[in-house]
């Protein structure tokens, strides 16, 4: 068993990194001890090294299902400038090239091997993989597994038979976005756990990204659209406009050419040409590429400081994937989307087309008797849908033949060159009532996918916090309420007047009289000054703001890491107050002529010479305070209103006998806990242990539904462990 310094030694001698991000340690740990893995790590979290170090760390080789060559290419070329042996297999390859691959990884010269799902179709790869010494699976992007994830590929559904085929090697799991439902599929399609091994481990890394402002904007119209998007990219450079379809990506990106340099990237471009666009972003050639979806899984550009949607996606999960590629250097950025409720339709009829129906499923396969009548044809899918009544709806018709096929009714040939399939009908020919296509669930995710357009459009008429929304959506029921960094919440703000705060003089005094717990109060924001001040200090001039805000908040990214920021003694000093927070508490100190900001490129914070005497507090300083919660409910509370505090002394006993009667209620109604109280509702209740509904109303977290549904067990188990006062 490799123990936690071997790991951190191998860390460092192969990848050059003083420390763990957060979230990898636990994730790495269980899997160089044996255990099946499920990894939920959101964009720039590190995902990629939660297998690469294991596999160095293991015996045999690390096979990694991932589904897009781009990003292969990009992660088998990082690997080998570490001197760590790594190669991918894939259709791209000429039969010599990957002939050769193979063999060497027959002989065991690779630690890791990254291999496109549809390869172990080929039963010559999977007998060279079938005597190999295989340490770990590793299916990245995981969620394209699940029909009811965002991204469904059919082709990771081969793989639980391909773990079966290669004796059940451990497994790991890894996605940036998937809900608890998606997260349960994902266990249930890989097998994680079974075979006799132990259940799985779950990893679920904070979704919350609070260096993203959210933003939905409605709109009219394109030529609207266009202009916003102007607007912009004339604000903020560098980032990525994703569009629904293709002729919008064409429309978007040549209407900008005109105007600024910009990359175009979608489906129906040539291998070359997709290539090509994408170097030019990825190399900062070019800082502006518009895109469909097809742009994405790979894409690692860390300066990019907007992401706009022209169109509304289709699911939740697309859209926090697709907007979570901005601010990944941990720097502020934009997340926007243009909202015209038109564009909704777009997505239907996507939908429509990934989800054919009971009909237009016989439609095709009568169409098909009809054509195939005289043997195999040759032809597209657009001219197989004038053939087809029904349906105007060409992807239908072609996710109608991908099920046909795979209910061995036809059979489809690709030819290499073309886009055009040569079309079997296979025999003996089948009634449409025989065959194995399973409609109910076909229909349950057609029902779906609706349901998650239509969170999607909840999302973008959400009037409260964006950032809860989203957090929400995947599975953190804790979620603040507000999060100061989103267009709702920050609406919500503007015109209240934050608290005043004042610095002490170099006499010691306050610059304004009061009582005792006024003056407290006025020290302990002066000292919040100070310590804000005293970490720009630090920086010593080479970084702006947003990079400042995270060390002070004690953030665990490379960045960080990689320039010895976690060791400054500023590291994490207002770690309890938040990015949003931070970051707007150093904006405002650079508004008050505390701060100056370089006029370079990369601009720079460094203290002017009255930031210096405040952080000395040598002068007095009014400021006025960013809104926050926490500061508010302590540091502001007047004279005559309780506080509750919870280190106050409860009792113990009762406390555990409410947790084992929430826990036990909570599995009755199939619930979370806290959905009935919190911890520091329980906290309370054992503090002011009430003997009836009126005193169970004045518990901090109980409302009148609380009481009514939850009121007489909770007296019950009061009256029994703690007597009551």
């Amino acid at each position: 068993m490799t123990d936690l310094a071997d790991l951190h030694k191998l860390l460092f001698q192969h990848f050059k990194y003083r420390a763990f991000l957060e979230g990898q340690e636990g994730v790495i740990q269980a899997i160089v001890n044996g255990r099946d893995t499920l990894v939920i790590m959101p964009t720039g979290g590190g995902k990629s090294l939660c297998y690469q170090l294991p596999a160095l760390a293991m015996e045999g080789i690390t096979l990694v299902v991932s589904p897009l060559i781009a990003l292969m290419k990009d992660q088998v070329e990082s690997l080998l400038a570490k001197n760590i042996p790594a190669t991918s297999i894939n259709s791209s390859l000429a039969s010599s090239v990957m002939n050769e691959r193979i063999g060497r990884m027959a002989r065991g010269e690779y630690r890791l091997v990254y291999v496109a799902p549809e390869r172990f179709k080929s039963e010559h790869f999977m007998r060279t993989l079938a005597p190999l010494s295989i340490a770990l699976f590793a299916v990245d992007e995981a969620h394209c597994i699940s029909q009811w994830g965002h991204d469904f590929r059919p082709d990771y559904t081969r793989l639980k038979g391909v773990l079966k085929e290669l004796g059940q090697p451990q497994v790991t799991a890894l996605t940036a976005t998937a809900t608890p439902e998606v997260r349960d599929d994902i266990i249930a399609q890989l097998g994680l756990g079974q075979s006799g091994r132990e259940a799985p481990a779950v990893f679920v890394s904070g979704f919350g990204r609070p260096n993203l402002t959210l933003k939905v904007t409605a709109t009219t119209n394109k030529e609207e659209k266009l202009l916003h998007i102007e607007n912009t990219i004339r604000e903020l450079k560098t980032g990525l406009i994703y569009c629904s379809t293709r002729k919008n990506v064409e429309s978007v990106a040549g209407h900008l050419r005109a105007r600024v340099r910009c990359v175009a990237y979608h489906g129906g471009m040539k291998d070359q040409q997709r290539t090509l666009a994408q170097d030019e972003f990825m190399s900062g050639k070019c800082s502006v590429a518009v895109a469909t979806n097809a742009f994405g899984m790979g894409v690692d550009r860390a300066d990019v400081r907007f992401v706009v949607h022209h169109d509304i996606p289709g699911s939740v999960e697309a859209y926090y994937q697709e907007a979570g590629r901005a601010g990944r250097d941990g720097e502020p950025a934009r997340c926007e989307l243009l909202f015209n409720f038109a564009d909704v339709r777009t997505q239907e009829f996507f939908i429509e087309g990934a989800n054919p129906t009971h009909e237009v499923i016989g439609d095709v396969y009568y169409a098909l008797l009809d054509l195939c009548a005289n043997g195999p044809i040759e032809m597209p899918i657009a001219d197989i849908a004038e053939h087809v009544d029904g349906t105007n709806n060409e992807m239908a018709v072609g996710s109608a033949l991908l099920l046909l096929a795979r209910a061995y009714v036809i059979r489809r040939d690709y030819r290499p060159g073309s886009r055009t399939y040569t079309t079997h009908l296979l025999a003996p020919v089948k009634r449409l009532d025989e065959l194995k296509i399973d409609y109910k669930v076909l229909d349950e995710k057609r029902r779906r996918d609706f349901a998650k357009l239509h969170q999607m459009i909840e999302y973008a008429d959400h009037n409260a916090c964006r950032h809860g929304f989203l957090l929400r959506y995947f599975g953190d029921r804790n979620a603040a309420k507000r999060c100061g960094a989103c267009d709702n919440c920050l609406r919500a703000n503007k015109g209240k007047k934050p608290a005043a705060v004042a610095v002490k003089n170099a006499a010691g005094q306050t610059p304004r009289a009061g009582k005792d717990k006024e003056d407290k109060i006025a020290n302990e924001k002066a000292v919040l000054l100070q310590k804000a001040l005293s970490g720009v200090a630090r920086m010593k001039g080479r970084f702006g703001l947003g990079r400042i805000a995270q060390m002070l908040i004690g953030t665990r990214s490379r960045e960080i890491f990689d320039s010895a920021l976690d060791k400054l003694s500023t590291y994490g000093l207002l770690h309890d107050f938040g990015y949003e927070f931070t970051a707007d508490l150093l904006a405002r100190l650079n508004a008050a002529g505390c701060i100056e900001i370089t006029a370079e490129e990369n601009a720079r914070a460094i203290l002017t010479p009255l930031g210096e005497d405040v952080m000395r507090a040598k002068v007095a300083l009014d400021i006025e305070l960013p809104e926050y919660e926490k500061l508010s409910a302590s540091a502001t509370q007047s004279a005559g209103e309780s506080q509750i505090v919870d280190e106050a002394p409860y009792d113990k006993k009762l406390y555990e006998a409410l947790r084992a009667w929430r826990r036990q209620t909570a599995l009755r109604m199939n619930i979370s806990a806290f959905v009935i109280y919190p911890d520091v509702t329980l906290k309370e209740l054992s503090r002011r242990k009430p003997r009836n509904a009126d005193a169970l109303l004045e518990v901090r977290g109980i409302g009148p539904a609380k009481v009514t549904q939850f009121g007489a067990e909770t007296l019950d188990v009061i009256r029994k462990f703690g007597g009551g006062d």
